[in-house]
């Protein structure tokens, strides 16, 4: 699988290991390192459930980073995409996930997927992985920090492989100040189980700001415009 190293990649489809493990932090955050680093990227949820609790991942992101943010088709239960569309009686085709990213859109793009890898977004069993794989776009892991993470990167990148698509890498999404053993290990693990591909560690934050994301840069690796490396 390819490695993700430069800024001029014409996007990623963030990922993660599971729900709320911070994909939408992870997007805000390489949103604002790229446009730190002089990029102009848009960012893109293809369907968005939980409207009808207030779930509006492009909203955060645009208020976050300051970019332009596009949503797809929206549903109000907290469920995943395809089993919220057919309570509400509809039908969700990949080709309309897909015509959510225009070729109008700035590049990078910075698209999110909702839970993992194999979650069903579309009724027609459309997932995130098949929309990497048809927008050729590599993806960005989002993984926890503290234990069971490896198994469950482990999987995660296992399907990916599988499916044949490419890993830009990993990213870590609440690390502690103060962090355990286990999460003192899992950066050197993680590191390992994706062939070197760790790409970042974004720190737990008190609270998800505009002004707490201008530490992006410093959390990201150059990947994403920013200047972490693995210690």
């Amino acid at each position: 699988m390819s490695s993700a190293r430069e800024t001029d990649q014409t996007g990623w489809l963030v990922t993660g290991t599971d729900t709320g493990v911070g994909k939408t932090v992870v997007a805000a955050a390489i949103c604002a390192s790229l446009v730190a680093a002089g990029k102009s990227p848009t960012y893109v949820k293809p369907v968005q459930s939980g409207s009808a609790d207030g779930d509006d991942d492009a909203a955060d992101v645009r208020a976050l980073a300051g970019v332009p943010a596009v949503t797809g088709l929206t549903l109000g239960p907290s469920l995943a995409p395809a089993v919220a569309a057919r309570l509400a009686g509809e039908q969700l085709s990949g080709t309309e996930l897909l015509a959510v990213v225009s070729d109008e859109l700035s590049r990078p793009l910075v698209v999110e997927g909702a839970g993992g890898l194999l979650v069903e977004l579309g009724t027609d069993g459309t997932t995130a992985i098949r929309l990497a794989h048809a927008l050729e776009l590599p993806l960005v892991v989002v993984v926890r920090p503290g234990l069971g993470t490896l198994n469950h990167t482990a999987l995660t990148l296992e399907v990916a492989a599988h499916h044949d698509v490419a890993v830009a890498g990993v990213v870590i999404c609440g690390g502690s100040s103060t962090p355990d053993l286990a999460e003192q290990t899992n950066v050197a693990e993680l590191d390992r189980l994706s062939d070197g591909r760790l790409l970042g560690i974004i720190p737990d934050l008190p609270g998800v700001t505009p002004e707490a994301l201008r530490g992006a840069p410093s959390w990201l690796a150059p990947a994403f415009g920013g200047t972490w490396r693995l210690p």
